[in-house]
This record gives structure tokens, sequence and C-alpha cells, in this order.
């Protein structure tokens, strides 16, 4: 038998069309790879440029070095006081995100099982003071600071407490938003039949809801975790004495008034950036999850 005429020019067709559709994500794949070499650049010029002397720098900043040494690193470490400074940046990086995670699951909890309109309003006003810029905030924030000091004798200013109190105050908004929403695709009836068996509210949290937000707390943290470890706006205006100092403050001294050790602060950079990259690369299974399941609802 012959096969006919239309059959052939079918099969054509789809074989064509195919061929068309792999070509084109492999274009889209080559685009893509592009960008994201693009997006890495960065990285790359400050890694490179860490292993240099200030002739080889300022000769060829994309070249590799010619040798490995690093004597940058043990020189930065010094000048930044590590030591001191990344457990500065740990102290406050880890109780601030123990007290947003723990704060905001608590508060959207509430306010997602309530069907109080007061809770709508104060979720909505949660959500809006994400959209005010902190610049915004941060001379009126101090002189409050300043004025809870005089009056009631609390160190606000230059301790790492007030840190991550204001942390945790800054972070929350956005931890009740995806809190908020992730809460809202668990069933009522688990909690209902908790509550039946004896539980008591506190119970029904921490045994019953809080192990099912495991996506979302992760993500929260991830995100929290790379805003809190390289924020250096807020530790400025708190923060003063070089004891206090986070990583981002050291990192800030090799940028002088009329010079700047290149070389030395990208070796400082490379080590402010690489504990953050280091928490990703586990995390980041977490976060697309944690996040479509908090934004969607």
């Amino acid at each position: 038998m012959t096969e006919r005429p239309e059959e052939f020019n079918a099969d054509k067709l789809h074989i064509t069309a195919f061929s068309r559709r792999s070509l084109t994500g492999k274009l889209l794949n080559i685009i893509v790879f592009l960008f994201c070499l693009l997006y890495l650049s960065p990285v790359y010029i400050v890694l490179v440029n860490s292993f240099k002397n200030r002739a080889e720098l300022y000769e060829d900043i994309l070249a590799p070095p010619e040798t490995l040494s690093f004597k940058y690193y043990a020189n930065a470490m010094e000048r930044m006081n590590f030591p001191s400074a990344l457990g500065n940046s740990f102290i406050v990086t880890v109780f601030s995100i123990l007290f947003i995670t723990i704060l905001a699951s608590m508060c959207a909890w509430m306010l997602a099982r309530s069907a109080k309109r007061l809770s709508r309003i104060i979720f909505m006003i949660l959500v809006a003071t994400m959209l005010i810029p902190f610049q915004t905030l941060m001379m009126p924030l101090m002189q409050e600071m300043s004025g809870i000091k005089r009056l009631l004798g609390l160190p606000m200013v230059d301790t790492l407490g007030a840190l991550i109190y204001m942390n945790t105050g800054f972070g929350a908004s956005l931890a009740v938003f995806l809190y908020h929403g992730f809460i809202k695709t668990i069933p009522r009836s688990l909690e209902e039949a908790a509550i039946i068996d004896g539980c008591n509210t506190f119970r029904v949290f921490w045994r019953i809801v809080f192990p099912m937000l495991k996506p979302v707390t992760v993500t929260v943290m991830v995100l929290d975790v790379i805003w809190i470890w390289n924020d250096y706006l807020l530790p400025s205006l708190v923060l003063t004495s070089k004891a206090n100092r986070t990583i981002p403050l050291s990192t800030a001294s090799f940028f002088g008034e009329f010079t700047i050790q290149w070389n030395m602060a990208m070796a400082g950079l490379m080590l402010t950036i690489i504990p953050v990259i280091v928490f990703y690369i586990f995390s980041q299974k977490y976060i697309i999850k944690g996040v479509a399941a908090g934004a969607v609802k």
C-alpha cells in the first residue's frame, strides 16, 4: 500500500512544527543562560579581584589573578575584626528571625481565623506598611528610640538588642502577609478536631498549625536572613561602637574618604556574602513553594 499524500504532508508539517519548537526552546535557554551570566558578573568581578594586588586590579578588572593568594583575606579579616563582626551578625540575624517567625505566625493565625472586621483592618494596615520606604522613617525612629532611652532608661541605641527589636518590627509585615495566605489553605476542621480532643488554643497552634507552616516558615527565614545579614542602613544608625559592628559595617571601613582599598574591600565583601550564599543553597527549594502558597490565596 502506498501512503496517501495527505497523511505524508500532515506528518511532515508535524515534524516541522516540532523542530521549530525545539529550536525556539534552545534559543530561549541560551538567552536565559546569557542573562544569568550577566546577572552573576558582579560576583565574578568581586571574586577575581579579591586575590589581586593593586597593580593587577587597576590593569584589568576582568582578568583572573596571576597567583591565588589569600593574604588579602587574612588582612581583611584582621581589619574587619571578623570574628567579632561575624558573631554580632549571627546574633542579630538568628534572634531577629526567631522573633519574627514566632510573633508573625501567631499574629497571622489569629487574623486569618477571625471573621471580625477589625482583623481585616489590622491585616490591611500591616500589608500597607510594606509600601513605606525606610528612608522616610529612619530619622523619626531614632528620635523616638532616643526619647525612650531618656524616659524609661532602656538601652535603645548602640545595643544588639535594640537592633533585634527594630528588625522584628520591620520584618513583621511581610512575614504576616505570607503566613496569612498560607494559613488560609489549612482546613479549619483539623483545628476543630484538636479542640474536640481537648487541646487548648496554645496547643492547637503549636501542635497542629505551626508544624504545617514549614514551607512558608523557611521562605520567611530565607528572605529575612538575606535582608538582615546584608543590611547596612539600620545598623549604621543604631550601632555606634566598634565592638557592636556587624559585618556590613565592618566592610565599610575599607571605603575611606580619600582612598579605597579595593582588593581588601573585595575580600571583605566575599566574606560577607559567602554565609548567605551557603544558607540560600540549602534552603532554596522551599522559596518558590512557600511564596506561591502564601501569595496566591
